[in-house]
């Protein structure tokens, strides 16, 4: 399987993750984190549910990896996201220093790139655009039925 593959895989199990938030009424990000070809953790939006504005999908999902993987540091690891980390997010992911971050749809009002597009760590590689519209008809779809 090459790169192309993988990522569209692993993308399409953080968009399962988005739709679980979607269905909680989250705002429906979703996150995976794989190591080695192992997922090692996911995760979704958690913020209405734990009354908490840091529990976005990426904060969840770095979380949990450094629990499975036994430290803070996900060297080696890649973060699969399904819109484009805010500053909050670029900032845990660059102390984390993952490894790599592919990214779905891109976030042009609150995305990191725009704000602080020097935020993750020098030696992460960004893939962006992978099933962007995928990832952008679920965030559509879901401010639409709140409007």
């Amino acid at each position: 399987m090459d790169n192309k593959e993988k990522d569209e895989r692993y993308m399409r199990m953080a968009l399962q993750e988005a739709q679980a938030a979607f269905d909680a009424g989250e705002i429906p990000v979703g996150a995976v984190v794989v190591c080695k070809d192992r997922v090692v953790a996911r995760a979704h939006n958690l913020t209405e549910l734990l009354g908490d504005v840091t529990a976005h999908a990426e904060m969840q999902a770095i979380t949990s990896a450094a629990a499975t993987l036994g430290g803070k540091y996900l060297v080696d690891c890649t973060l699969y996201v399904t819109l484009e980390p805010c500053v909050m997010c670029a900032g845990a992911i660059g102390w984390s220093q993952l490894s790599r971050l592919v990214l779905g749809a891109s976030d042009d009002k609150r995305g990191y790139r725009r704000f602080a597009p020097e935020a993750l760590h020098p030696k992460t590689e960004v893939e962006s655009g992978v099933l962007a519209e995928e990832c952008a008809a679920l965030m559509k779809a879901f401010f639409a039925k709140r409007r």
